[in-house]
């Protein structure tokens, strides 16, 4: 708390890493239940084009970036047997807890973590999905993942973004979910999102023309927002 007051003083943002474990064990906990219920039955299937591919002959491939403490990589490699994914994420802890998770699963030769930033990394690799779950308006520097992930896709492949579903404009007081996420948002999102010089500080209220914006600012020609209905969640579809 004394940290996240000198930041509203300062403004500076506090590392995500700084949070502890309460924060990467307690993102895995809540998002936990609808990866392993709902990512692989009605999210990705709800996709015609992508869910064919990870279906398909040569057996696509998979970077889960921002994948935290992998149970998002874990919940893909299950539904689809012949995918293969690489999560990525830069925060050291939640990649020992995903290697952790992965012992046992049944999907141990077909899934690989990786301690790295998206956005510094040139990755040699092509992927036919890139996803990043919850986890763009938390990043200082979303424009730059993006354009990393556009450079990871093979022909024909997609990134899909899934984020806070919130109206498309603020009216005052919002309602109930969105006071909700601003409340996380001061708390959290916004103060992570400050990290770094320049940082975008979006924070958790991400609406769509932000996403689009963005996309485009990334390289990408075609924004579409997915028929997905999740009281959560929203989902983007950047090619």
């Amino acid at each position: 708390m004394d940290a996240l007051l000198e930041a509203f003083r300062t403004g500076d943002g506090i590392p995500y890493s700084e949070y502890g474990a309460d924060l990467h064990e307690g993102q895995a906990g809540f998002t936990r239940p609808m990866f392993d219920q709902l990512l692989g039955s009605e999210w990705l299937p709800a996709i015609p084009a992508v869910h064919a591919r990870l279906q398909a002959d040569p057996p696509a491939r998979v970077a889960d970036v921002a994948c935290g403490e992998g149970r998002s990589s874990v919940a893909i490699a299950r539904a689809y047997p012949k995918v293969s994914v690489d999560g990525i994420d830069e925060d050291e802890a939640s990649i020992v807890g995903a290697r952790a998770h992965l012992a046992g699963s049944g999907v141990e030769e077909r899934v690989t973590f990786h301690l790295r930033d998206a956005a510094e990394h040139e990755s040699e690799e092509r992927y036919d999905l890139v996803t990043i779950f919850e986890a763009l308006h938390d990043m200082s520097y979303p424009v730059e993942v993006l354009t990393a992930c556009r450079a990871m896709l093979a022909d024909g492949g997609s990134v899909v973004v899934c984020d806070e579903r919130v109206a498309d404009g603020f009216t005052a007081p919002g309602d109930e979910l969105e006071r909700f996420y601003y409340g996380v948002s001061v708390l959290h999102c916004l103060p992570v999102g400050m990290v770094g010089e320049g940082a975008a500080g979006t924070g958790t209220v991400m609406r769509t023309e932000t996403v689009r914006r963005y996309a485009e600012e990334a390289g990408f020609t075609n924004f579409e927002v997915l028929p997905i209905e999740n009281d959560f969640y929203r989902f983007y579809q950047l090619s």
